[in-house]
């Protein structure tokens, strides 16, 4: 039951990486299916958490202009929340960007793990937002 993480690199498992987000963040905290695909799908980097041979997490990274990279999507399985999932997408996508030659790492964290971004050296960067009904916080890393 070894936890192996991998770019999410054939049509197959790009759609287990959708499926799974879709389950999260539609399903669970009830975002509007509207909003949880967007046009960076296509070329953003995806990564997944596989065991067993099945997405239990996935996460994104997309390059913007200037050397920064934007992680999002992260979505982890109900049932594998809270046993290091998270943190190893986290470094996929970090390896990735420092690869890409990227400098930084923003996101938006969901309030309620800003906490797990911080640990991972992410720093708070202004008040709190709302986006897709859910309250957010940017955060950045200097890579």
């Amino acid at each position: 039951m070894e936890l192996v993480v991998s770019a999410a690199d054939t049509p197959a498992l790009r759609e287990e990486s959708f499926a799974l987000r879709r389950r999260v963040f539609v399903g669970e905290q009830q975002v509007p299916e509207a909003l949880e695909r967007d046009e960076h799908d296509a070329t953003a980097f995806h990564a997944v958490a596989l065991r067993d041979g099945r997405v239990v997490g996935t996460g994104r990274l997309v390059a913007q202009p200037g050397g920064v990279g934007r992680v999002g999507r992260m979505a982890v399985d109900r049932g594998e929340r809270r046993g290091g999932v998270g943190e190893r997408l986290l470094q996929a996508l970090e390896a990735r960007a420092r690869a890409d030659g990227l400098r930084e790492i923003e996101l938006h964290a969901q309030c309620y793990v800003e906490a797990f971004y911080a640990r991972a050296g992410y720093v708070r960067a202004g008040e709190p937002f709302v986006e897709a009904g859910i309250d957010h916080v940017v955060m950045r890393k200097r890579l």
